[in-house]
């Protein structure tokens, strides 16, 4: 009956020993946890302000060095700072508490001091970073960043003796043992099995012009690179039906460019052929543009979902059918490399795990962008189209770390291509994949349940660890 929450904490973050033991007595009555809980809360306080003062900046600590300076300040004991999670949680069922939610800041605060003071010896796998604006508000904060994802994993290799990883975007495959602390038994890309080339995507890397397009950080902002863009999504948005989905490399970069696009009389053009919606950082209206845009594809009017990489719609959100006859990705989606705890990370990778800090850069863009794209294909008989809009995706060292499913599909003739040159492809694919579907063909691509007893293995022979993609 415990919350998913504290499960999920219990199980995968907090060390056997302090989940088994017993609560400390100096905090086992609840005023003494109380009183406990206060000086914490007022110790934050006191390193935000000193952050957000005028001496103050971005100061990025060790857990260790963190529990030192809170220790010193309050007086407390490290021990008693372990259990805050636990005790928290105990404390909350015992008052039968109706709505957690209003309880969501101080269990925060509770889970923080768990895993300062649980990480706080060996091997530095945490980052304390503090600013004094977080998150694009001008309020400081104090942020804890997991530095090793193998941290989340380990409860599952110790628990079950065979564990398969499996997704359609685990490429290059090769990073993620290193990554997560493991050796696979089997490790496995396979191409897609379809009956027809139902995926087809195209790398455009220049305008109708012939000037190059790309998001780089010295080009995003050129006007002609702007103007190519908009160009582009005019005329693929009048020749493709139905639904369309783009994806932009940020909220600002997002934000900016259809800016640009109004003021250019794009947007105007755009709405001509089918309805804007656009993907906002509020989850409810969201879901509104998501249904409308659902909406106005089953009435025959069409519309384009403008969207950005790592955003709520590029991780769950399936463009099937009519929904999603064609993926448009605007760049290539970098983290924001300036990033405080992005630059923890890296640095941890390199020194740990001998992870060139560009590699992890590639692998995590290309990921990125794989996940985008592959919103468009749902089914054996879904199709639709992949359009990298960016010359960085013609370079052998970025397409390659692409999943080898997209790259089955991608020819050489699919490559460095204009937007006028990727229309004529674009028109080719929409007729053929118009044609009724071959029914014995797609027989021949499925499984039959007696097939697929045959294909299973004895419990014995099962790896330890395999990763597939």
């Amino acid at each position: 009956d415990a919350h998913p929450n504290e499960v999920g904490l219990a199980s995968n973050i907090l060390s056997p020993d302090v989940v088994a033991e017993s609560v400390p007595g100096n905090i086992r009555r609840a005023e003494h946890f109380v009183a406990f809980m206060k000086k914490i809360v007022e110790h934050l306080k006191a390193r935000l302000r000193t952050v957000s003062g005028p001496t103050g900046g971005v100061t990025s600590e060790t857990p260790l060095a963190f529990l030192h300076r809170m220790i010193t300040t309050t007086s407390l004991e490290a021990k008693p700072l372990k259990f805050a999670h636990s005790r928290l949680s105990s404390l909350l069922r015992t008052l039968q508490v109706p709505n957690l939610d209003d309880f969501n800041a101080l269990t925060d605060v509770a889970d923080f001091a768990s895993l300062v003071a649980t990480y706080s010896e060996g091997l530095p796998r945490f980052a304390i970073i503090m600013e004094a604006a977080v998150g694009g508000t001008p309020n400081p904060g104090i942020q804890l960043a997991c530095l090793d994802s193998s941290l989340a994993i380990a409860p599952l290799f110790k628990r079950f003796g065979s564990v398969i990883i499996t997704s359609g975007t685990l490429s290059p495959i090769d990073l993620y043992p290193k990554l997560l602390q493991f050796e696979p038994c089997i490790s496995a890309s396979f191409n897609m099995s379809t009956f027809r080339p139902c995926i087809h995507p195209l790398v455009i890397t220049r305008g109708s012009d012939q000037l190059p397009v790309s998001t780089k950080f010295n080009d995003r902002g050129d006007m002609g690179v702007v103007r190519n863009y908009g160009t582009m999504m005019v005329e693929l948005c009048s020749t493709i039906p139905d639904g369309v989905v783009a994806f932009f490399t940020s909220y600002s970069y997002m934000e900016s460019i259809v800016s640009e696009w109004d003021g250019m009389g794009i947007m105007r053009q755009l709405t001509k052929s089918k309805l804007v919606f656009i993907e906002t950082k509020d989850v409810v209206e969201t879901t509104m543009a998501l249904d409308n845009f659902r909406r106005a594809c089953d009435s025959g009017r069409g519309a384009v979902f403008l969207s950005v990489a790592r955003g709520k719609v590029s991780e769950g959100i399936n463009f099937d059918r009519h929904y999603g006859r064609a993926v448009i990705m605007f760049g290539v989606p970098f983290q924001y490399t300036l990033s405080h705890i992005l630059r923890a990370r890296l640095e941890y990778l390199q020194t740990q795990y001998q992870i060139r800090e560009q590699d992890f850069l590639n692998f995590d863009a290309l990921r990125q962008a794989s996940q985008c794209v592959g919103r468009v294909i749902r089914s054996k008989i879904d199709y639709g189209l992949m359009i990298f809009a960016d010359a960085r995706y013609n370079r052998h060292d970025k397409r390659s770390k692409l999943p080898k499913w997209i790259l089955q599909f991608l020819g050489d003739g699919q490559l460095n291509l204009s937007t006028d040159t990727a229309i004529g492809q674009v028109k080719h694919f929409l007729r053929i994949m118009a044609q009724p579907v071959d029914q014995e063909s797609l027989k021949q691509v499925l499984l039959t349940v007696e097939e697929v007893r045959g294909m299973v293995r004895c419990e014995d022979d099962a790896p330890a660890a395999a990763v597939v993609s």
